[in-house]
Protein backbone atom coordinates (compact mmCIF):
# COMPACT_ATOMS: atom_id res chain seq x y z
CA UNK A 1 0.00 0.00 0.00
CA UNK A 2 1.41 3.37 -1.02
CA UNK A 3 0.49 6.54 0.82
CA UNK A 4 0.65 9.74 -1.17
CA UNK A 5 1.66 12.75 0.91
CA UNK A 6 0.79 16.25 -0.17
CA UNK A 7 3.40 18.94 -0.52
CA UNK A 8 2.43 21.55 2.07
CA UNK A 9 3.72 24.51 0.06
CA UNK A 10 1.84 23.35 -3.03
CA UNK A 11 -1.34 22.97 -0.98
CA UNK A 12 -0.91 26.47 0.47
CA UNK A 13 -0.37 27.92 -3.01
CA UNK A 14 -3.48 26.19 -4.34
CA UNK A 15 -5.48 27.60 -1.44
CA UNK A 16 -4.13 31.08 -2.07
CA UNK A 17 -5.02 30.77 -5.75
CA UNK A 18 -8.60 29.82 -4.84
CA UNK A 19 -8.86 32.76 -2.47
CA UNK A 20 -7.56 35.21 -5.07
CA UNK A 21 -10.05 33.92 -7.64
CA UNK A 22 -13.04 34.14 -5.31
CA UNK A 23 -12.43 37.02 -2.93
CA UNK A 24 -11.55 40.65 -3.45
CA UNK A 25 -7.85 41.36 -2.81
CA UNK A 26 -8.74 43.45 0.24
CA UNK A 27 -10.35 40.43 1.92
CA UNK A 28 -7.48 38.13 0.95
CA UNK A 29 -5.04 40.61 2.51
CA UNK A 30 -7.10 40.76 5.71
CA UNK A 31 -7.24 36.96 5.87
CA UNK A 32 -3.49 36.65 5.34
CA UNK A 33 -2.87 39.19 8.09
CA UNK A 34 -5.03 37.22 10.50
CA UNK A 35 -3.16 33.95 9.98
CA UNK A 36 -0.33 33.12 12.33
CA UNK A 37 3.19 33.75 11.17
CA UNK A 38 4.57 30.60 9.63
CA UNK A 39 6.36 29.48 6.51
CA UNK A 40 6.45 31.41 3.30
CA UNK A 41 7.40 34.89 2.27
CA UNK A 42 4.53 37.32 1.85
CA UNK A 43 6.81 39.82 0.12
CA UNK A 44 7.51 37.26 -2.63
CA UNK A 45 3.85 36.29 -2.83
CA UNK A 46 2.79 39.93 -3.01
CA UNK A 47 5.23 40.62 -5.82
CA UNK A 48 3.98 37.56 -7.70
CA UNK A 49 0.30 38.41 -7.19
CA UNK A 50 0.49 42.11 -7.95
CA UNK A 51 3.50 42.40 -10.26
CA UNK A 52 3.25 45.03 -12.95
CA UNK A 53 0.07 46.54 -11.54
CA UNK A 54 -0.32 50.06 -10.26
CA UNK A 55 -2.32 50.97 -7.18
CA UNK A 56 -4.95 52.46 -9.48
CA UNK A 57 -5.20 49.22 -11.49
CA UNK A 58 -5.52 47.17 -8.29
CA UNK A 59 -8.21 49.52 -7.03
CA UNK A 60 -10.16 49.15 -10.27
CA UNK A 61 -9.89 45.36 -10.03
CA UNK A 62 -11.11 45.43 -6.42
CA UNK A 63 -14.10 47.60 -7.28
CA UNK A 64 -15.02 45.42 -10.28
CA UNK A 65 -14.68 42.20 -8.30
CA UNK A 66 -16.72 43.56 -5.39
CA UNK A 67 -19.47 44.58 -7.83
CA UNK A 68 -19.49 41.09 -9.36
CA UNK A 69 -19.53 39.30 -6.00
CA UNK A 70 -22.23 41.55 -4.52
CA UNK A 71 -24.61 40.48 -7.30
CA UNK A 72 -24.52 36.84 -6.18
Amino acid sequence: MNIKTLNEQKTLQEGLDVLMKNLPPSKVARLLCSWQVGIGDYTKERRKLFSGKSVDELFEEIVALEKRTSKK
